[in-house]
């Protein structure tokens, strides 16, 4: 892969960058007080949106756009960089319709929705009319593994009837939130990856009860992570996506991508946490010099440096290979970013708050809200523990097939 960002990406670098210092960050104080004072969507993000759509800044996550779609049609490897920029604000994603749940949902319904489901619900998304939320997550099992979801989808005759209960579901307390995606079992006797299906439902459907909005580290998000309970919640059979057991397969083609997107969104956030850091190591003394002269921070400032670098080019080789060889031969790498990069996050977060002191911990910067989702993210989209998983079980089906391939390295003397 080429280390240059293409020609493309680099005038959209450029663009974007233009847009958030001109536009959303002279906005980013009266963003944070409007939503402490209850109010949301803030008043101006219309506003802001129709401005990124006349700067063609839209849709911008999407590859393979049909002609009449809204959008740029990037590869994933051209608008990596592009996330990046983005999560250094860490709202502005939505300005530019290219926040998360709703990429991931329009990635899915790309794919898999049929001619009705794309008029009724994905047109709207792509023209940010709507949003939209994923429900998969459940409180009493290990949802990471979705043999283990116990949400019900029964067909009724031309219905599905649902039940179960879902938790962290991201955007359901959006005003916009039209739709959910929920993932539950149509055949739980089916082989262990056949049981699941996904089917569309209206987020005002009878039966449908939003049970709370939980605090993320007391953190609260006004889109909120909601819990919701489904009560005989009935739709029409018409609106199962794909067809019955093809959830979990839908799942995996839907979250490639979007971990690219939260990956790079970090570094951008990563790399606002490391220049703070720089700054206030250069304004603070303590003990006769500034905090920058001391060992230990210019060896914090020196690894954050370093670790995203290394964080950057693994993800942006992931996004090539996704390009290239399809999502499920880069298993391997998405699993390395998903499980790196949040990580990292909390690490360069938590060095940039001991520099500040107590001023880290305060809403004075936005350090406290990057470690905050640093550590949600190391639970989304699957905990750190099953990507590991997932990577030595690839690394060691690989020694097995070159089983004694590596003893030829070893020192040992011969034996009589």
């Amino acid at each position: 892969m080429e280390f240059e960002y293409s020609s493309k990406c680099e005038e959209l670098r450029q663009c974007v960058g233009y847009f958030i210092d001109q536009h959303i960050l002279p906005r980013n104080c009266d963003w944070h007080k409007e939503v402490g004072n209850g109010q949301f969507p803030v008043s101006f993000m219309e506003d802001l949106k129709n401005l990124a759509k006349e700067e063609g800044l839209w849709n911008l996550f999407l590859p393979s756009l049909r002609p009449d779609e809204p959008g740029t049609g990037l590869s994933n490897l051209d608008y990596a960089p592009l996330a990046e920029i983005m999560g250094r604000v860490m709202w502005s994603a939505e300005v530019f319709n290219c926040n998360a749940p709703d990429t991931g949902n329009m990635e899915l319904l790309h794919m898999f929705a049929t001619p009705a489901q794309y008029d009724q619900w994905l047109k709207p998304l792509l023209n940010g009319d709507i949003r939209s939320a994923f429900a998969m997550t459940e409180p009493d099992v290990a949802s990471s593994d979705a043999t283990n979801i116990q949400t019900l989808i029964r067909r009724v005759g031309h219905e599905y009837v649902i039940n179960g209960r879902k938790w962290f579901i991201t955007n359901a307390a959006h005003p916009n939130c039209k739709i959910l995606i929920v993932m539950g079992k149509t055949d739980p006797d089916a082989h262990s990856h056949s049981q699941q299906s996904m089917i569309l439902v209206p987020i005002d459907t009878p039966g449908i009860d939003l049970v709370r909005n939980i605090t993320v580290l007391n953190h609260h998000a006004s889109e909120g992570h909601c819990e919701i309970v489904f009560r005989d919640v009935r739709v029409p059979a018409s609106n199962l996506l794909g067809s019955e057991g093809d959830g979990f397969m839908m799942a995996q083609a839907r979250l490639g991508p979007g971990r690219i997107h939260h990956c790079m969104r970090s570094i951008g956030q990563c790399e606002v946490a490391l220049e703070l850091m720089c700054e206030r190591s250069q304004e603070r003394r303590a003990f006769g010099k500034h905090l920058s002269e001391h060992g230990s921070v210019a060896e914090n400032i020196a690894l954050s440096r370093i670790e995203i670098e290394q964080a950057r080019l693994l993800v942006l080789k992931t996004a090539y290979l996704i390009d290239t060889v399809g999502a499920r031969s880069a298993r391997k790498e998405i699993s390395m970013i998903k499980a790196l990069v949040p990580a990292m996050q909390c690490r360069i977060a938590d060095r940039a708050m001991q520099t500040f002191g107590a001023m880290g911990l305060s809403p004075d910067t936005p350090l406290a809200d990057i470690y905050t989702w640093g550590r949600a993210l190391r639970y989304a989209d699957g905990p750190d523990e099953v990507h590991l998983r997932g990577i030595s079980r690839m690394e060691i089906n690989k020694s097995a097939e070159n089983m004694g391939e590596a003893a030829r390295y070893l020192t040992l003397p011969d034996r009589l």
